[in-house]
């Protein structure tokens, strides 16, 4: 049998390691009784000399040291990557588990799988003066006073891989169930990711357009968006679509297309859903922590459904005084949609504890069968001052809530971060015979930052001029000069 290297140097390293006291001993057998004795006698014969199997030295094998140093060699570097391996694994499986300010996070040690449970709870409160009215059927409205949940909602969001992420949010407001956001998001494009941080999303989201509308409820300065957003809620809020965004330090750039939202248009036969093309596009030529300059500029092009819906409801220029007032002081239905065509332009500037900005919006709603082509629009402006000195946050254009230098706490003396903003904003929807009403309105709001994830919020709201509205004071004239009291207690993580 040939012996290969390893078994030569088994063989020898056990040959090398036997011991060599064993000694051997002459055995007779006697010729009649065949018995076996140790000693001589009479009818006994000598049959030979024996050793002890267990003390006889093992049989030593020669080897080559060059091949058997080799071996061990060879051994040991083996024996190095499984441990290696081990410990990789070992350190691949552990889970880093934490809970702060951003909600309860899990992470694997290398990063590629992520999860993390976050949320947030607006609890509002709303109180209405000068607002007894007449509506179009001669019926007394006026708006509701009380308390409500504004928005109670979970956060799902996870890393799978590293390169694959998604987002589930879910709203449980007004004791029923709404998707808000709902969607993957793909990074691992190789060059263009590292170069552009160029990122595909696909899902229901934020479509790409004004900034007011792209920021989180959370950091907004105010309870509510402006007026301005008459025209921008029906037709270019979350929808399901596909966005190919490149998000920047110093500039963004998206680009989407989309249909209608989470809900399946299921309308007999009509069951062809809309559609929209849009794009928004920021700069900040100043982009300092404290000091910036940002500018952006975007346009939205949107086709209803076969059933004439944008985002499957009829197509209204809405606004309503408070979320939970129920009092529409502007409600203008819009029939027979062909098209939807929209641009928007933002500036703010931030210096310090200060900001001042503003956004524009003009609308072109074209129509079927020879109808008027409408042409509206809106705007707001507003400032900031945040009174103990920090500043508002700002990354890849869009603006974030204020962190206080110092949370609130009786033991430690901190008292928060206070907050004091103003706007004034404006919605033209009355063009040629379509009277779908003009307003104004001021909002002043003070907000105080308890910490990092506990804000106050204290909004007036004054409209200040309005006319064409379905509503009239109980003497005939236009509701103006009505007063919305709001309070909010927000958490959010």
């Amino acid at each position: 049998m040939k012996l290969t290297k390893l078994t030569l140097a088994i063989a020898t390293t056990l040959g090398a390691s036997a011991s060599f006291n064993a000694f051997a001993i002459d055995l007779y057998v006697d010729t009649r009784t065949k018995q076996i004795y140790a000693e001589p006698g009479p009818h006994r014969q000598l049959m030979g000399a024996f050793e002890r199997v267990e003390d006889k030295p093992a049989v030593s094998v020669p080897a080559d040291t060059a091949e058997i140093a080799a071996v061990r060699q060879d051994l040991e570097m083996k024996t190095n990557e499984i441990e290696a391996l081990q410990e990789h694994m070992t350190e691949a499986e552990k889970v880093k588990v934490k809970l702060d300010k951003k909600g309860l996070q899990a992470e694997t040690a290398d990063g590629n799988f992520k999860f993390r449970l976050g949320g947030r709870i607006h609890a509002d409160a709303s109180y209405s003066g000068n607002d007894n009215y007449i509506d179009s059927d001669g019926n007394h409205v006026e708006a509701n006073d009380g308390t409500e949940i504004r928005r109670a909602r979970m956060e799902f969001l996870g890393t799978f891989y590293n390169d694959w992420e998604f987002k589930s949010q879910v709203d449980f407001a007004d004791n029923s169930v709404a998707v808000k956001d709902m969607f993957v998001q793909y990074t691992g494009l190789g060059a263009l990711t590292d170069a552009l941080n160029l990122n595909v999303t696909f899902g229901q989201q934020k479509q790409a357009f004004s900034r007011e509308l792209q920021e989180s409820s959370n950091d907004l300065m105010f309870m509510e968006r402006s007026v301005m957003n008459i025209l921008n809620e029906p037709t270019v809020d979350r929808a399901i679509g596909l966005n190919i965004a490149s998000l920047n330090k110093n500039w963004t750039g998206q680009i989407g297309i989309y249909g209608d939202t989470v809900t399946a248009n299921k309308q007999d036969d009509k069951a062809d859903e809309g559609w929209a093309v849009n794009s928004r596009w920021t700069v900040a030529p100043l982009n300092e922590k404290t000091h910036l300059i940002h500018l952006g500029i975007a346009g939205n092009y949107r086709v209803p459904n076969a059933n004439d819906q944008v985002n499957d409801r009829s197509f209204r220029y809405v606004y309503e005084t408070s979320h939970m007032s129920n009092l529409d002081v502007i409600n203008a239905s819009v029939a027979d949609v062909d098209s939807i065509k929209m641009v928007g332009a933002e500036a703010n500037y931030l210096n310090g504890p200060f900001t001042v900005g503003g956004e524009y919006t003009h609308q072109w709603v074209d129509r079927k069968d020879g109808q008027e082509n409408l042409s509206v629009n809106g705007w707001y402006g507003e400032t900031s001052w945040t009174l103990t000195g920090e500043s508002r946050k700002y990354k890849q254009g869009k603006f974030y809530h204020v962190d206080p230098a110092k949370p609130f706490s009786l033991s430690n003396g901190g008292f928060g971060a206070w907050e004091l903003a103003l706007r004034y904003a404006e919605a033209d929807l009355n063009d040629g015979n379509f009277k779908g009403g003009q307003l104004s309105n001021l909002t002043v709001a003070l907000n105080w930052y308890l910490n990092n994830n506990i804000r106050l919020m204290a909004d007036y709201n004054r409209i200040l001029d309005i006319s064409d509205s379905p509503l009239t004071t109980v003497g005939g004239g236009q509701p103006d000069n009505l007063n919305t009291f709001m309070l909010r207690g927000q958490l959010y993580f």
